[in-house]
């Protein structure tokens, strides 16, 4: 398959694009922070966005959704990721919709995923228990009561946890397991008696949330997927996950090169423009094939998720390795180029090498996805 967009994914990343520069650009990312907005993310913007159908973008026709691909939903993300855009578009698109097409039954998937592509619903993963990246560290455990089960854990690092109406939770069904075996996921109501949120602002502006589950009584009908059987999901979901992130980085990182490009035809110093000097050029090309092959890895990605072809899991630890080390690259070499403005909250390219930091660490930094790509290739 050619590594280039098709006519059609060109135009929504056209139609993307102008979108969000004109609805979402930085400055409306520095208003939500400067305003400690409650939510975190403009609700008539996402509202805009699941009018054009881009919240079922990657959804079935009878689920309500566009019946597009997953190519289709990373050109969304990365013409998000241009301008930084928050909204529930990773957290209940990418990481749940993704969660209940794969784990979920005929009676969920009819019940919550035409609520999610009519913007109705909005749905959090909650899986991680510990300050890094450790799908396989599940202690929250769901022991069976009656006709149903008792969940109490804590999970952290909740993507939109704070606005979301349910959680995808994982926790361990079999008590003598580790690692992925014996790992079971629930959808958990916000409002169910024992379940306590506490929002985190990240560095980057953008939210996550503290999720606390004491005593949570759970119908069975809210199993997720084959009891025991959430571990390979579980880990489906991530690596979708990590290859929709790796497309917003992509945009991301994208936006900082061609702004540190244009700064560099613009700054002069000792009487020339620094884009002139041969070492800034130098550092501009390395960052220009770095992108390049960045961009062939996430297309890469997203084309075997829609063909379900066997290496999803290598090409979602390649692209998460390529994209943040990339995304380091560039913020790092922006906030050298622009110098001393650049670490002023003045002047927005900071607001990349925030996100560059959160997203980096997100499901998995690139020295958890070397270990986990070699360990894949039988190292």
């Amino acid at each position: 398959m050619p590594l280039v967009l098709s006519e059609e994914q060109r135009l929504l990343q056209s139609t993307a694009e102008s979108f969000f520069r004109e609805k979402s650009p930085v400055s409306a990312l520095r208003q939500l922070r400067d305003t400690r907005d409650f939510d975190g993310f403009s609700r008539p913007v996402w509202r805009e966005m699941v009018a054009m159908g881009w919240a079922g973008a990657g959804l079935p026709v009878r689920f309500g959704g566009l019946g597009l691909g997953f190519t289709e939903l990373g050109v969304l993300l990365e013409a998000s990721g241009r301008t930084l855009v928050a909204s529930p578009l990773f957290s209940t698109v990418v990481l749940s919709a993704t969660g209940i097409l794969l784990g979920g039954n005929e009676a969920q998937k009819s019940a919550l995923l035409p609520r999610i592509a009519n913007g109705d619903l909005l749905v959090s993963l909650a899986h991680q228990e510990g300050p890094r990246h450790d799908p396989d560290a599940v202690a929250a455990r769901a022991v069976a009561r009656g006709d149903g089960y008792v969940l109490n854990g804590t999970k952290v690092h909740v993507v939109d946890g704070h606005v979301a109406d349910r959680f995808i939770v994982a926790a361990r069904t079999a008590a003598a397991t580790a690692g992925a075996s014996g790992v079971s996921l629930f959808l958990v109501e916000r409002s169910a008696a024992g379940v306590s949120v506490e929002r985190r602002i990240m560095v980057d502006s953008r939210n996550m949330a503290e999720v606390r589950l004491q005593d949570v009584a759970i119908a069975s009908a809210d199993l997720l997927g084959e009891l025991h059987q959430g571990g390979r999901v579980l880990n489906a979901i991530l690596d979708r996950g990590n290859i929709a992130l790796s497309a917003e980085m992509l945009g991301s990182l994208r936006a900082a090169f061609e702004r540190t490009l244009d700064y560099l035809k613009q700054r002069e110093q000792f009487g020339q423009l620094i884009g002139s000097f041969q070492a800034l050029q130098h550092r501009a090309a390395k960052m220009f094939c770095e992108i390049e092959l960045s961009r062939s890895v996430v297309l890469k990605a997203l084309q075997a998720i829609d063909s379900n072809a066997q290496d999803i899991a290598l090409l979602a630890s390649l692209a998460k390795v390529q994209l943040a080390e990339t995304f380091r690259l560039v913020s790092d070499e922006a906030i050298q180029m622009f110098g001393g403005i650049g670490m002023t909250d003045d002047e927005d390219i900071g607001f990349y090498l925030k996100r560059a930091r959160v997203a980096q660490q997100m499901l998995g930094d690139e020295h958890y996805h070397v270990q986990r790509y070699a360990a894949l290739r039988g190292y």
